[in-house]
C-alpha cells in the first residue's frame, strides 16, 4: 500500500530543492497522468511553468462536459445535465431571474450567468437536486451570506466567488445534512464569520478542486461533532486547491475518508491538516509549506458518543513534501495500515504529479474563479 504514517519526505531545510525532491519521488502506476500533450498555459510565464498534467482540461470544451467528470468520491456529480439553461439576468436577491429563484426550483436546471458583479444575500441561498451553478463567462461574487446544500444531490458549483460572510454559522458553502454527490470546482473563497466549506451531518462522495483559500481561520470542516457518529459514512476528495495562509482546518476531519492529493497549504497560522476522532485521512503528494507554524498535522482526541474511550484519528502521508522546516507525519499518532482505507478501494483512477515548483507555480495561477469564457452549448444533451 506504499508508505505508511511516519514516513517523512525530504524537505528544502536539508538542502534539496523541490524540484529535485519530486525528481526522486516516483508516481504509483495505479494513478493517471494525462498525457503531455495536454497542457495548461499562461500568458507571460516561462516555458518551464506553461505547463502542468493538471485535470480537467476537457471540460471547457463544452457547456456540459462538467457533468460526471469528477475525479475521487464526487464523480458521479452530474448537476443539471438533464435540464434547460436558467439564465440570471440580475444581481438581485430574489425574484424573476435571479439566481436564488433558480436554485430553488425542483427540476433539473443547468444555472448560466448573463450578468456580471455582486450579489449580496439577505440569507442562506438554499441550493436544490440536480443543479449546476455554472460562472464561466461572467465574475459572480457571492457576499454576505452562502450556499446551503441541505438534504440534496447532484450539484455542481463552478467558478464562483464568495466574500465576506457575515453572522453566526455562516458558512461560504454549508453542505448539511445528508446531501450527496457534489463537485465544488475553481471557485474563491474568503472571510467569512464561521467555515468556508462545512461539510457534515451525513453528507458525503463530495470533490473538492482547483479551488483558492486566502483570507480565513477556520477554513474547511469535515464532520459536525463527537455525538455525530452517522457522520462515519462521510467522503471527500480534495484536490488542486491552493490554502493560501488561512490559519487551520485544512481540513479538520471527525469520522469521515478524506483523500488529499496536489495540494498546496502554506503558511498556516496553527496547523495544516487535523485528525479528529476516527477520521483516515490519505494525503498524497501535497506541497505543505511552513510560515512561523511548522507543524503540519495535528491530533485531537475525542469520544465518539457511542464508543467508550476517546481517540483520534490517522493520517497516512505518501510523496508529500515538507518545506520551510513544516514537519512531517509525528510517530507518535502511529496509525497502523489497518486503519487507513485506501482511495483505490473506491475509486480506480486520479491525476497526480510529483510536487514541484511548477505545480506550485500553476496551483497559484489556475485556483480559484477564472477568467474564461462561457462554453458553446450542444444541441444534443447525451
Amino acid at each position: 500500500m506504499g508508505a505508511v504514517h511516519g514516513r517523512k519526505s525530504r524537505n528544502d531545510s536539508n538542502g534539496s530543492s523541490l524540484d529535485q525532491t519530486a525528481a526522486a519521488t516516483s508516481t504509483p502506476s495505479y494513478k493517471k497522468t494525462y498525457p503531455p500533450n495536454q497542457t495548461t498555459h499562461f500568458p507571460g510565464q516561462s516555458n518551464a511553468k506553461k505547463m502542468s498534467s493538471l485535470p480537467y482540461s476537457h471540460v471547457d470544451c463544452s457547456l456540459r462536459a462538467l457533468a460526471a467528470q469528477a475525479e475521487g468520491f464526487g464523480r458521479f456529480a452530474i448537476g443539471g445535465l438533464n435540464g434547460p439553461l436558467y439564465h440570471v439576468t440580475t444581481l438581485a436577491d430574489d425574484g424573476p431571474g435571479s439566481l436564488r429563484d433558480g436554485c430553488r426550483k425542483k427540476e433539473p436546471l443547468w444555472i448560466v450567468f448573463e450578468v456580471s458583479g455582486t450579489i449580496h444575500l439577505s440569507s442562506y441561498l438554499n441550493v436544490s437536486s440536480y443543479k449546476t451553478i455554472d460562472g464561466r463567462g461572467q465574475r459572480i461574487k457571492l457576499m454576505d451570506k452562502g450556499l446551503r446544500l441541505k438534504e440534496c444531490e447532484h450539484v455542481i458549483i463552478c467558478n464562483l466567488e464568495f466574500e465576506g460572510g457575515r453572522g453566526p454559522d455562516v458558512d461560504g458553502i454549508q453542505i448539511k445534512p445528508k446531501s450527496k454527490h457534489i463537485w465544488i470546482d475553481r471557485c474563491s473563497l474568503r472571510d467569512y464569520d464561521d467555515g468556508l466549506i462545512d461539510i457534515t451531518r451525513e453528507s458525503t462522495d463530495i470533490t473538492i478542486s482547483r479551488c483558492h483559500f486566502h483570507g480565513h481561520d477556520k477554513t474547511m470542516l469535515i464532520g459536525a461533532d463527537p455525538t455525530h457518529v452517522s457522520d462515519r459514512c462521510i467522503r471527500v476528495t480534495i484536490h488542486h486547491c491552493f490554502f493560501d495562509g488561512t490559519r487551520q482546518r485544512h481540513p479538520r476531519v471527525r469520522f469521515g475518508k478524506v483523500h488529499l492529493y496536489n495540494n498546496y497549504t502554506r503558511n498556516w497560522g496553527i496547523y495544516a491538516v487535523c485528525a479528529s476522532v476516527e477520521s483516515q485521512i490519505y494525503s498524497e503528494y501535497n506541497i505543505y509549506e511552513a510560515g512561523q507554524k511548522k507543524g503540519t498535522f495535528k491530533y485531537l482526541t475525542e469520544k465518539a458518543a457511542d464508543k467508550e474511550e476517546a481517540s483520534s484519528g490517522y493520517i497516512s502521508s505518501h510523496g508529500d513534501i515538507f518545506l520551510n522546516g513544516a514537519q512531517a507525519c509525528s510517530t507518535e499518532a502511529g496509525a497502523c495500515e489497518k486503519n487507513m482505507f485506501h482511495p483505490s478501494e473506491y475509486y480506480p483512477t486520479w491525476t497526480v504529479e510529483a510536487p514541484s515548483e511548477n505545480l506550485k507555480e500553476v496551483l497559484k495561477l489556475c485556483t480559484g474563479c477564472q477568467s474564461i469564457p462561457r462554453p458553446t452549448e450542444q444541441t444534443v444533451i447525451a
